[in-house]
């Protein structure tokens, strides 16, 4: 039954990474079609973000009362109807208007689900739990673009994407017997004490906590979002190469986190994200060497193999930082610092690209990175000294 409930989890991923890319693949046929600015995906975009940071902050409340398995069967139905929301929309508001629910639905079960799986799964489950994801966000412009090419409008990719997140969670509706049977020690189905915002904050080594994952978005999502225009614009790289290059780094994130899997085996948390943050710090280096175009294009697929073990790694090793009852309040903080994280370090970059220069993108990311490790370095202090 174990193994039955994991597949699920991992089909819970899938699903949540699934919508993620379709705003970018569908947008260059909204937008004209809705006549506004092409410059209005950000809207989206961020009511989007501001509805999963509420709702990951919201995680631990909702966990005690409804369960996990509650809480991602209603968010998966929840991003479904509002994926069904998007497919429907003709006007730019009612896609705004859908976005709420969009946002809500990610936040919670994302938040809920990770916690979950540090609780009752070895490390291995969560690297590979996370390459789940990046298969759903690599699949998501696939489905998009079956309809497009079909001539069945955008509209019909936001539809399929909706049908598989419905089906989805109906299979989670008829698990729920599934995840009652699974009770650890740290946890006590009796004591139902919600940390507030306040309390989590006070506990040592949170802020550090926050502050990484706030970086580690910072460094994922600006790569994400302007490798490709890096390569192109500073290093003279062809649109068409630059473009493929880009989605070298994600391709790298996701077979980075199928490879770390294995390599928790032999090595700890701690152990995999100071590796990660050894292999960013290589790669950003190549960013900084004059020389061939080359060493730019392994830059960036190195830095997605770095990114692979630390966020799936960071998540795990929080119930041993914090213990196992503190730990749904304090991933619900960190998920909100990672969307904060990529709510506001790339359009950031973008500002000091369009005003200084887009060549001080490994100034940026260097910047990041070292403030991870310093914030990394302290959390593991903070938390031995909690112990002893």
């Amino acid at each position: 039954m174990a193994g039955l409930l994991l597949a699920i989890i991992y089909l819970a991923f899938i699903s949540l990474g699934l919508p993620d890319a379709l705003l970018g693949s569908a947008w260059p046929l909204i937008y004209p079609q809705f006549q506004v600015p092409v410059s209005y995906a950000g809207i989206i975009s961020m009511i989007i973000s501001g509805g999963t940071i509420f709702s990951a902050l919201q995680s631990d409340r909702l966990t005690h009362s409804l369960g996990t398995g509650k809480v991602t069967a209603f968010s998966v139905a929840m991003t479904a109807v509002a994926l069904f929301g998007f497919s429907v929309s003709d006007h730019f508001w009612q896609l705004c208007l859908w976005a709420v629910p969009y946002g809500l639905g990610a936040g919670s079960v994302d938040a809920s689900l990770n916690n979950y799986m540090a609780l009752h799964y070895e490390s291995r489950h969560m690297s590979w739990l996370h390459c789940m994801w990046g298969l759903g966000a690599s699949l998501g412009p696939y489905i998009m673009g079956f309809a497009l090419s079909h001539q069945q409008g955008w509209p019909m990719g936001y539809r399929y994407i909706s049908f598989l997140q419905i089906a989805l969670s109906a299979v989670l509706f008829f698990s729920l017997p599934l995840w009652k049977s699974r009770i650890t020690d740290g946890e006590d189905p009796e004591d139902d004490h919600v940390l507030s915002l306040g309390e989590v904050l006070k506990i040592s080594g949170v802020l550090e906590i926050i502050l990484c994952f706030f970086c580690y978005s910072g460094v994922e999502s600006t790569t994400g979002l302007w490798a490709s225009t890096y390569l192109n614009l500073q290093k003279g790289i062809p649109a068409e190469t630059a473009a493929s290059f880009g989605a070298m780094f994600y391709i790298g994130i996701m077979i980075g986190r199928a490879i770390c899997g294995f390599i928790t085996l032999k090595l700890n948390d701690i152990q995999m994200i100071r590796m990660g943050e050894g292999i960013i710090a290589a790669a950003v280096l190549l960013l900084f060497l004059p020389g061939p175009s080359a060493l730019s294009l392994a830059g960036f697929a190195l830095i997605g193999l770095g990114c692979a073990p630390i966020f799936p790694c960071l998540i795990h090793s929080t119930p041993d930082h914090f213990g196992a009852k503190q730990s749904q309040a304090v991933i619900g903080v960190q998920m909100a610092g990672a969307y904060i994280g990529t709510l506001s370090i790339p359009p950031l970059f973008g500002l000091i690209a369009e005003h200084i220069s887009l060549g001080l993108l490994p100034v940026i990311l260097t910047l990041s990175l070292v403030l991870m490790t310093w914030m990394h370095e302290r959390l593991i202090k903070a938390a031995k000294d909690s112990h002893h």
